[in-house]
């Protein structure tokens, strides 16, 4: 009886070990995509905060300490997730308003 018992255990194991790695696989993959997409998102967001605050402040010919700070904060985070592009243009010229309104 032991000896049967001990085939089982050494047949089903591996089949069991087998299908909850499967799962832990299927759930991993699942919540990279979920991160993929709230990653995107978030870019998408900051990219249309960005667009916004260019053009208000560059129409103004100046941008005020506290936006300029969010400006920056934005894009770094904008970067981080991958973003650049046009953006890292309009960077460039929200940080000639700045120094223009300094100086």
């Amino acid at each position: 009886m032991e000896k049967i018992l001990m085939e089982t255990y050494s047949i089903a194991l591996p089949i069991v070990l087998t299908a909850l790695m499967g799962y832990i696989v299927w759930l991993l993959k699942k919540q990279k995509k979920d991160r993929d997409a709230n990653s995107k998102g978030t870019m998408l967001l900051l990219r249309v905060q960005l667009i916004e605050y260019h053009d208000k402040y560059t129409i103004l010919g100046s941008i005020p300490s506290y936006a300029y700070e969010n400006f920056c904060e934005m894009y770094e985070a904008y970067h981080e997730l991958g973003g650049n592009g046009m953006i890292t243009k309009m960077k460039e010229e929200i940080d000639e308003l700045h120094l223009k309104k300094k100086g």
